[in-house]
């Protein structure tokens, strides 16, 4: 059955009724459809634009498709619509178009430095091997490419670029050369630097930037996820680091207790941020709220602009129209104006995925 939904739709800011004929959006009436809100806050459905289905809590792999499915229903029910799985060590493709499923955007694994990543979490290869696996892992994903552009080298006792900055710069030209887009994890000066100045297309959470960096990042249009609950946890890794690593441990607080001050530079430069919560692992499913949050407390962001950041100007980049006529049928409605008072997000009042009423 088409359905019809009433209320003040973002980001027009107008009074608007809009019909879900199936899967689609259309401002024409549909008779007969059933009306599901007629008040209220509309947004075209939300997105958590880093998280992770195929790892589970504790930071090992997924083992079946139903895991993958409990952690995706998780963040429906929250109104998170449409998710873009930063790497996954378990492959699950048939869920991409699975109609109670928010709608994925997937790499394959993450391609990473050997022994130098979590165990059993990447595809890790050295300098030689990294254009041919990143060839590889754009088959295996739907339209990105994930790569772990630095992680602590024991070494050197602190964060260290994962290959030489030619090799980096060759696997971003290699997802390219397939078609994919490219993701980068980095927490480093060094490796995001290499990894901007190459093109790639998101930088994942980016506590080195610098304001080069950013200025640069907005001229190219290079994506940033902050995934702020992630960085939050750097207290405790760089406790537990302490004992061996003293100069890593005091690097990543650093990095911690600057990044708000990154986030805000960059949305005032014009940097075009999304919101991602880094969910799998050590960070639960179900948050892209309390990131919205955050980036709203701590970086300074304007709520509207965490709203087009977690809304409708996430499903733009990640490909999944909005709430615009042909537009896919994803939305939240929300009692109160979240523009007021962002901590509405936490509640909404009616989901709708795919043309199906979900709460």
């Amino acid at each position: 059955m088409a359905l019809h939904v009433r209320g003040v739709l973002l980001p027009d800011d107008e009074v608007r009724d809009v019909w879900l004929d199936g899967d689609r959006v259309t401002f024409d009436p549909v008779p007969d459809a059933e009306t599901v809100a007629d008040s209220g806050f509309v947004l075209p459905g939300l997105v958590d634009a880093h998280c992770h289905l195929g790892i589970a809590r504790g930071g090992t792999p997924v083992t079946s498709l139903d895991q993958a499915r409990t952690l995706a229903r998780t963040d429906r029910d929250t109104g998170v619509l449409a998710l873009r799985d930063a790497g996954s060590p378990y492959p699950y493709p048939e869920l991409d178009d699975e109609p109670d499923l928010p709608r994925l955007a997937r790499a394959g694994r993450h391609v990473a430095p050997p022994k130098r990543y979590l165990r059993d979490i990447g595809l890790e290869v050295g300098a030689a091997e990294v254009t041919a696996a990143v060839t590889a892992q754009a088959a295996a994903g739907n339209g990105w490419v994930k790569l772990v552009g630095d992680w602590i080298d024991r070494g050197v006792g602190d964060l260290a670029p994962a290959w030489d900055a030619d090799t980096m710069a060759a696997a971003v030209a290699a997802a390219h050369a397939a078609g994919v887009r490219a993701a980068v994890h980095t927490f480093s000066e060094s490796a995001v630097e290499i990894m901007v100045k190459a093109g790639v297309d998101s930088v994942e959470h980016g506590t080195g930037l610098s304001p080069d960096l950013i200025d640069l990042m907005a001229r190219q249009g290079t994506a940033l996820v902050p995934t702020m609950i992630n960085i939050r946890t750097f207290g405790g890794i760089a406790a537990a680091a302490r004992p061996k690593f003293p100069g890593y441990a005091d690097h990543m607080l650093a990095l911690r207790d600057h990044f708000p001050e990154v986030v805000r530079a960059a949305h005032e430069a014009g940097v075009p941020i999304y919101v991602g919560t880094d969910a799998g692992g050590g960070i639960d499913h179900g948050l892209a709220a309390e990131e919205m949050l955050l980036l709203h407390e701590q970086a300074g962001m304007p709520a509207v602009d965490v709203l087009a950041a977690a809304s409708w100007r996430a499903r733009q980049w990640l490909g999944f129209p909005g709430l615009v006529e042909g537009g896919l049928a994803d939305l939240v409605v929300y009692p109160e104006d979240p523009r007021r008072d962002l901590r509405v997000v936490r509640a909404p009042s009616r989901i709708v995925l795919r043309g199906r009423v979900v709460r």
